[in-house]
């Protein structure tokens, strides 16, 4: 019996409106309403689909989502499932963006935020914990782990150059070999059909940009179609890139204003990587003001889910057989491994940035290091960070009570 498209709609508007807590908690969620409540799609499938997900670039719970939708009712299926699993989030990122925007610089709602990017640090040593046991499970995953770390702290090697090395490690290292499963019949014409049409869908608008906006919202568009094809292993993995591009190199937002924007993602339902609609934001609204900043915001958007409709579209006729190619599996895990080495560079680059004052590059030779100054050391993030660490690694409070505490606490703090 088929599955209503206004039952999937209702669905998928209530999983959107729960998706709280990041992918591992929102893939639990769909499996219980859509598998153990709702018994719309097999096990198997359900898990087939998983791996193919985790496989591509992109929030793998929005694409899970998309492939559900596909699964049951086509392409219009997949916008309703994946569009609705983002727009929840996206609207109150939105809403919390432009109050930012009005009210962030109030002593207040700067005491606040303090003590949001304090706990932020918490959350992103929790992240590297939980990436970290999945990963690092041989010597050589270790190996590839370490070397990101270094190739990024030390060296300053880019995000993208990473990737694709230990992609390429992980791809060569991997014995050949074909899968089993045949292809199913007309998938090639489908997904060559699906990418022609969702190649215009995202890159059409990209050339109007840059033919005829203004300089800001054409690098806006740039910058996320980029960010777009290289979000391996979850959002995590490219936050260093996106927030030291966007605050070192293209002076867009400042480090507070950007660890500011994670902190309210993380407090929002919906993929964590919707940071990148505060971040087209501000960058857009300090340039040309609030119609700006709502046209960087939707730009944001959709230079960066749109792809993720391309790859599921694409590629989803084909799934069994991707998720037993070998290699493809290789390349997967080594990025995986080489995700473990981003996440810790991130980790060290917030918590030094907040905890410090002062936190120069020293050159040393080919090594580019940053450096706190000790004396610069500022005690009361130091006491929330920990606070939250214990809440969130010891307690296993719930993260939203854990940024409310930590925001009331700086703000008590200030007022002393």
């Amino acid at each position: 019996m088929s599955t209503p498209l206004s039952d999937l709609t209702r669905t998928f508007a209530r999983i959107g409106c729960l998706s709280f807590g990041g992918p591992a908690a929102q893939i639990a969620l769909m499996h219980r309403i859509i598998l153990d409540e709702k018994r719309w799609v097999p096990e198997p499938d359900y898990l087939r689909a998983l791996s193919f997900c985790m496989l591509l670039p992109g929030p793998e719970a929005m694409q899970l989502a998309t492939w559900i939708g596909w699964r049951l009712h086509g392409v219009t299926g997949g916008l309703i499932a994946g569009g609705l699993f983002v727009l929840p989030g996206a609207l109150v990122v939105l809403a919390l963006s432009l109050i930012y925007a009005a009210f962030g610089e109030v002593p207040l709602v700067a005491a606040l935020f303090t003590g949001v990017q304090a706990a932020v640090i918490a959350i992103v040593v929790e992240a590297l914990i939980r990436v970290s046991r999945r990963a690092l499970k041989s010597r050589e995953a270790h190996a590839i782990a370490t070397l990101a770390f270094l190739g990024l702290f030390a060296l300053k090697l880019p995000f993208p150059v990473i990737i694709l090395a230990a992609g390429l490690w992980g791809f060569f290292r991997a014995p050949a070999g074909a899968p089993d499963a045949p292809a199913p019949p007309a998938a090639l014409s489908r997904s060559l059909k699906a990418a022609a049409v969702w190649l215009a869908v995202w890159l059409v608008p990209l050339g109007v940009l840059i033919l005829s906006a203004p300089a800001r919202l054409a690098e806006i568009g740039l910058f996320f179609s980029k960010l777009a094809v290289l979000t391996f292993g979850g959002a995590y993995a490219v936050l260093a890139w996106m927030a030291q591009d966007v605050v070192q190199a293209k002076g867009w937002l400042t480090l507070p204003q950007m660890i500011d924007g994670l902190g309210l993602a993380e407090t929002t339902p919906g993929p964590l990587i919707l940071v990148t609609e505060f971040v087209g934001f501000m960058a857009a609204h300090q340039t040309g003001g609030w119609t700006f900043g709502l046209a960087g915001a939707a730009i944001a958007l959709w230079m960066t889910f749109v792809p993720s409709f391309l790859f599921v579209f694409v590629g989803a006729p084909f799934i069994e057989r991707l998720t037993h190619m070998p290699r493809l599996s290789g390349a997967l895990a080594a990025i995986t491994a080489a995700v473990v080495g981003v996440i810790a560079n991130l980790s060290l680059w917030f918590a030094l940035h907040v905890l410090f004052a002062s936190v120069p590059e020293v050159a040393l030779g080919p090594l580019h290091l940053t450096l706190p100054e000790p004396g610069s050391l500022r005690p009361v993030p130091l006491l929330i960070a920990a606070f939250a660490a214990w809440g969130l690694l010891v307690r296993h409070l719930p993260l939203p009570v854990v940024l409310a505490l930590s925001a009331l606490a700086s703000a008590a703090a200030a007022a002393l």
